[in-house]
C-alpha cells in the first residue's frame, strides 16, 4: 500500500507570521498598552460626538463611523491576539498590524480634523442678556468659513473634549503603526 497523497491545500498556505507573544503577556507589550489605549480613548470619542447631539451631522457623522468602526475592529484584533486565535489563522499577522493600523490612522486624522473644523466654526455666536430686561438676544457675527454652528458652553466643552481625545486616538494608532511596521521588517 501507498502512503495517502498529500493534500496540496495544507501545503499551500504558509505558518502565521506573528512578532507579539499571544494571550494575555499581550498586554505587558508596548503594542497591546497601544491598542488598549486606542479602544479606551476611541470610545471616549464615540461617546463624546453622539452626547453632542450631533450639531454638523455631515462632519461629525464621519467622525462616529471612524470611532464606532475602529472601536470594533480594534476589540477584535485584541480578542484574537488575547485568546490565541491568531496563532490559528494562517496569514502575517505583522503586515495586518501595519495595514490595518495605517489605515485607523488616516481615517482617525480626518475625523480628528473634521472634528476640530466643526468645534472651531462655533467661534461666531454668543448670547448676550439685554439691558434692564429678562430676555436674552443672540448675536451673531459674520462667519469665519463656510461652516457655521451655534453651540452651547455644553455641547461646545464636549466637542473640544471630543477634538482632544481624537487626536490621542490617531497618536496611539500612529505609534502601533510605527511599532507594527519595525516588527514586520524584521
Amino acid at each position: 500500500m501507498s502512503e495517502p497523497a498529500a493534500n496540496p491545500a495544507a501545503t499551500s498556505f504558509p505558518t502565521p507570521t506573528i512578532s507579539l507573544p499571544l494571550g494575555l503577556e499581550v498586554l505587558r507589550t508596548y503594542s497591546g498598552v497601544l491598542v488598549c489605549l486606542e479602544i479606551l480613548f476611541g470610545g471616549l470619542v464615540w461617546i463624546l460626538v453622539a452626547s453632542s447631539n450631533v450639531p454638523v451631522p455631515l462632519l461629525q457623522g464621519w467622525v462616529m463611523f471612524v470611532s464606532v468602526t475602529a472601536f470594533f475592529l480594534s476589540s477584535f484584533y485584541l480578542t484574537l491576539l488575547v485568546t490565541g486565535l491568531a496563532d490559528r489563522i494562517n496569514t502575517d499577522w505583522n503586515f495586518l498590524d501595519v495595514f490595518y493600523h495605517f489605515l485607523a490612522l488616516l481615517f482617525y486624522f480626518a475625523a480628528f480634523v473634521l472634528e476640530a473644523a466643526t468645534t472651531a466654526a462655533n467661534g461666531g455666536a454668543h448670547i448676550n442678556s439685554l439691558p434692564n430686561s429678562t430676555d436674552s438676544v443672540l448675536c451673531i457675527t459674520f462667519p469665519r468659513g463656510n461652516i457655521f454652528t451655534v453651540l452651547s458652553y455644553r455641547e461646545y466643552s464636549i466637542n473640544v473634549a471630543a477634538t482632544i481625545f481624537a487626536f490621542v486616538v490617531t497618536l496611539c494608532y500612529g505609534g502601533s503603526m510605527v511599532m507594527g511596521f519595525k516588527r514586520w521588517r524584521k
